[in-house]
């Protein structure tokens, strides 16, 4: 039973560590003062009828702190990705000069500054409720071996680390929160 329980709690440190993963990985997307390729993550690209990632159609790079390259690997591909683009609904627009496709990203205003922290603040609250149902989970899973005849001692003991657990890695993604509204403020 004790190996049953710590495998529990590391599948819940796993799941943990994936909500910080996931966290990084939506937070990077949130445009911040300087121009990231990662912004384009979620642009899918219409690739001869699939839905296709803009990065696997087409070299994306930042040529300075507020310009993007899209170079596409064909060009018959720059009328899609610039399509793509448009119906991502990102803010910006793209210059297609018949080679490639050029992101000039305006400066950010204070207001607007605000709207992106607050969406980063969402995605806050979201990784932190993933963090407690993975807690949730590998208590409740704790409780009932508890029931099942496991040392009630042992189970504290377990459930402290499990809490500890949850403490670190909210802490994490507010180490994260933080760098991230410092870098979104910086003009």
């Amino acid at each position: 039973m004790e190996e049953e329980i710590a495998l529990y709690v590391e599948t819940a440190e796993e799941s943990m560590q994936g909500s910080i993963e996931h966290f990084k990985k939506e937070v990077s997307r949130i445009r911040s003062g300087k121009a990231t390729p990662a912004m384009f993550d979620g642009v899918r690209v219409d690739y001869y009828g699939s839905q296709t990632p803009l990065a696997q159609v087409a070299n994306i790079k930042a040529q300075d702190g507020r310009t993007l390259i899209i170079a596409p690997w064909e060009k018959s591909m720059l009328q899609a990705i610039e399509q793509a683009i448009f119906q991502a609904n990102m803010g910006v627009t793209p210059q297609n000069d018949g080679e490639i496709i050029r992101i000039v990203l305006p400066m950010l205003t204070e207001e607007r500054r605000k709207d992106l922290i607050k969406q980063a603040h969402v995605l806050v609250e979201n990784a932190k409720v993933s963090i407690r149902n993975a807690r949730r989970d590998v208590m409740n899973e704790i409780k009932k071996a508890v029931k099942d005849g496991y040392p009630e001692d042992a189970g504290k003991t377990k459930e402290a680390v499990v809490q500890d657990l949850t403490n670190k890695y909210s802490n994490v993604v507010e180490q994260l929160m933080k760098r991230k509204e410092e870098d979104i403020m910086t003009i």
